[in-house]
């Protein structure tokens, strides 16, 4: 794969980057981000939370209401009551008026089974309304955002994944894993998921931040690529780095991951310390890159995405 910011890459590799940075800056803040104290829970607590249980099947004694996870395209079906948004609990959308297209069970929240639907027709009723997936970050309980972004991922998997792609066969859903089967030749595709890194750079007390021709805005992020195939996810960071800056780093660690349903990646986020080097860009994918002190931060992405939780610990970090 080229780098997602390098001309040559395919077009929906060269556009993650640009589509990843955009959508996260969308919900970031214009204060600077050191006078930010108050922050979302950590990303492995909210994707780890035993409240939201996945699982493939539902079970007989389940209660007759569900939570319905209803998108149109990645817009959210929500009510809003006295100022508060929340997912749909009902026995089903229909009751509501709303016709689905597809309906996929996900598993259990607070004992209440979920259910992720394509919507199809009818009137929204009044108090319910679709809204951006993203724009719910820390609008709706952190436990119902993770069913779902799980709900998004498996919605979109489900609607591309009808047919056998040895065969042509028709796909069956399989109800003891999370995966379909070809009636024909017996195939089974499992869920789509692309990994990407996303790694902080820092030296001394600066980080490298950079901005794509691609970002919708004069912001900066830090660099993210997916990873190839046979590479391992700390070559894929070297790999990446090099080819978008020309420098070269050190003592490589670990920071956390994030899920990221648009539509089926998984970041996996890096520090990373200076070596050598000096920043080399091309000037059209990558228009600007440098160094930047806490107090000299440009513009950077909101508090959804995993980029942003990076700065956020660089920043708290140095100041």
């Amino acid at each position: 794969m080229e780098c997602c910011f390098l001309p040559g890459a395919p077009a929906s590799r060269r556009l993650f980057c640009c589509v990843y940075g955009a959508i996260s800056f969308r919900n970031a803040e214009k204060e600077p981000a050191r006078r930010r104290r108050s922050r979302p829970s950590p990303l492995w607590k909210i994707w780890m939370s035993d409240e939201f249980k996945a699982s493939v099947a539902p079970l007989e004694s389940q209660n007759s209401q569900a939570w319905w996870f209803v998108f149109s395209g990645y817009r959210l079906l929500t009510i809003n009551s006295e100022r508060v948004t929340k997912i749909p609990l009902a026995v089903d959308p229909e009751k509501l008026g709303i016709a689905v297209a597809r309906r996929l069970y996900i598993g259990t929240l607070r004992g209440f089974p979920c259910y992720a639907a394509e919507y199809s027709s009818g009137e929204v009723p009044a108090g319910y309304l679709f809204e951006e997936l993203r724009s719910l970050f820390a609008r709706i309980e952190e436990t119902s955002y993770q069913a779902a972004i799980t709900a998004a991922h498996l919605l979109e998997w489900d609607k591309n994944h009808q047919f056998c792609s040895k065969c042509r066969g028709v796909l069956r859903t399989r109800t003891d894993i999370r995966a379909k089967e070809c009636d024909e030749c017996g195939r089974l595709e499992f869920p789509r998921i692309s990994p990407a890194i996303i790694v902080l750079i820092e030296k001394g007390d600066s980080l490298l931040l950079a901005r794509s021709s691609r970002f919708a805005g004069e912001f900066f992020s830090v660099l993210a690529g997916f990873v190839e195939p046979g590479e391992s996810l700390e070559a894929a960071v070297h790999r990446e780095v090099m080819e978008e800056t020309g420098i070269s780093m050190k003592n490589v660690r670990y920071f956390g991951s994030q899920p990221w349903p648009f539509p089926d990646s998984l970041m996996i986020g890096f520090t990373a310390e200076y070596a050598s080097g000096e920043i080399q860009i091309d000037g059209e994918e990558i228009v600007e890159a440098g160094w930047y002190r806490v107090d000299q931060l440009p513009k950077i992405p909101g508090k959804l995405s995993i980029a942003r939780q990076l700065i956020d610990w660089f920043v708290e970090k140095h100041s």
